[in-house]
């Protein structure tokens, strides 16, 4: 138990805190009509900076913090790809995709497909994401976080996890997406905070000195004692080739990761569809892009610390809860409880995406004439199933992975290609038909499972990148085959306006400018 009296107190602070943020703008959850029946409320609306930062309290929960620390005290410096090369994604879903997502005033991603292609590849895909959201980004999200509660409380995996499936499934349940987005804003800045100061107090600890001078004796130290630990693009005779593929997370696999997570991912691009309008969701996007930035010195600069801090450990993702010990008291609570709040937060955030296509999606899809009393209650039920299927499953899956990070993007990987080709088929190509959508998709998960069975050595990026090719010529060659007739889309993807405003374009070239910076750099 490293948590002191003094910390508890910040804690119990921190969070009374945060709970008065959320109910103070969470909305009604009805509200009475005219003829006195009830309805749901209206759908949110948010201003850019909470977008941006929301967007980012949903990305860097438990799998981004303790994962990503995880994997940069193996890989090094590598790992950072996925952040920053997401900013690079981000300016382009803000550009592209959400000009079309807002001017049809589409909700939820299968909402999309059904309004574009039809009622069976709705089904399909809202299916299909509701097993991932359970089996991968919940029961990861749930383990990383049962590890940081009991690396810095002592407390026993089962409890730990447990418990975080209790305070999210309330969370999820009795707070609204505004509330989330809101109290979001304070999470991603406590975040920033304890993440700079875990990193700092590091630095400090390696090279024994204070202040700057220690910050800046730790990274010569790291970069002389670790030299491999500083590239950005690893080689083919380099051990963890297979994690990150060397030029692939430049024009490979690493696309169809960030476009699948960025762009169409339901629990994610919720926030951005709920902007005021399109120029606000695009400053919303832009200022993420800044974020996504900084990320690396909050999570991938610590766990390449923890080598020389740490030494050897069982797992790789103990680095950061290790490090967030070395903490002093009244620190360590304010930090610990951040991140626990942004777990609860990232997986309320999941678990309202498992409602909405749950109810949106499966259930009225199958039952037309569901009432919005009986698609609440319904929402809710399959909420609280999908926590207990995760916390059931969260150890067994995850017990035995060493980077649990690198689980999530593995199997994620089964339906991210198929994904992204039905979305930029459907979006940009006005002929694409059902058929070839639901082709797309099985072909993705099929054809990924074939790969992983029988060519094993193939790196999971470059087999997203060679399936999703695959799945993009599938759907072609059957559209194309099938014979011209009208198609019932009310999906507008003529005369979209793409224009930015001069602020977006300015920030884009500001972003793009450090990463091809920071590329040079580290290469």
């Amino acid at each position: 138990m490293h948590l002191s009296l003094l910390d508890i107190v910040v804690m119990i602070l921190y969070a009374t805190f945060v709970l008065v943020v959320a109910q103070f703008v969470t909305p009604k959850k009805t509200e009475r009509s005219k003829g006195g029946t009830e309805r749901a409320p209206e759908k949110p609306s948010l201003p850019w900076w909470a977008i941006g930062t929301s967007l980012i309290a949903a990305n860097i929960s438990a799998e981004q913090i303790i994962g990503m620390s995880g994997s940069a005290y193996v890989l090094g410096l590598a790992i950072a790809s996925y952040e920053w090369t997401a900013a690079a994604v981000l300016l382009i879903v803000g550009k592209y995709f959400l000009p079309i997502f807002l001017k049809n005033q589409i909700y939820t991603m299968p909402e999309f497909l059904r309004r574009r292609y039809g009622p069976r590849i709705q089904l399909v895909m809202a299916l299909f994401w509701l097993i991932l959201y359970v089996f991968v980004n919940l029961t990861a999200i749930l383990w990383l976080g049962a590890t940081a509660v009991h690396t810095v409380t002592g407390l026993t995996v089962w409890p730990s996890l447990i418990l975080l499936g209790l305070f999210a499934g309330n969370y999820a349940l009795y707070v609204g997406v505004k509330a989330v987005a809101f109290t979001d804003v304070v999470q991603v800045c406590m975040l920033v905070l304890g993440g700079l100061v875990v990193a700092f107090i590091s630095l400090e600890k390696i090279s024994g000195g204070s202040g700057f001078s220690g910050l800046i004796g730790g990274l010569h130290i790291l970069a002389t004692r670790l030299p491999g630990h500083f590239h950005l693009i690893l080689g083919p005779e380099s051990p963890y080739y297979k994690y990150v593929p060397g030029i692939s997370v430049l024009i490979g696999g690493m696309w169809i990761v960030h476009l699948s997570y960025w762009g169409f991912n339901q629990y994610i691009i919720q926030r951005a569809l709920t902007a005021k309008s399109v120029r606000d969701a695009q400053k919303g996007v832009a200022l993420a892009a800044f974020l996504k930035l900084l990320i690396p010195v909050l999570v991938v600069l610590p766990g390449i610390a923890a080598v020389i801090l740490s030494g050897h450990m069982a797992r790789a993702d103990e680095a950061y809860p290790r490090l967030m010990t070395l903490l002093p008291g009244g620190l360590l609570g304010l930090v610990f409880v951040a991140l626990i709040a942004a777990i609860i937060a990232s997986m309320g955030s999941t678990l309202h995406s498992v409602t909405t296509i749950f109810t949106n999606d499966v259930l009225k899809s199958i039952r037309k004439n569901t009432s919005d009393r009986e698609a609440m209650i319904a929402g809710r039920f399959a909420a609280i199933v999908a926590l207990a299927l995760a916390v059931v499953t969260a150890k067994p899956l995850l017990g035995h992975v060493d980077q649990a990070f690198q689980y999530i993007q593995d199997y994620t990987g089964f339906f991210s290609p198929g994904i992204v080709a039905i979305f930029l088929l459907g979006m940009f190509w006005k002929r694409t038909t059902e058929t070839a959508a639901l082709v797309a998709a099985a072909g993705s998960v099929a054809l990924s499972l074939i790969c992983r069975l029988y060519f094993p050595e193939v790196a999971f990026l470059n087999r997203m990148a060679l399936v999703f090719l695959i799945c993009l010529a599938l759907a072609v060659v059957v559209t194309m085959t099938q014979k011209r007739k009208p198609q019932s889309s009310t999906i507008d993807i003529s005369n979209i306006d793409y224009s930015t405003s001069a602020t977006f374009n300015i920030a884009s070239l500001v972003v793009l400018s450090v990463l091809v910076a920071f590329y040079a750099i580290w290469w």
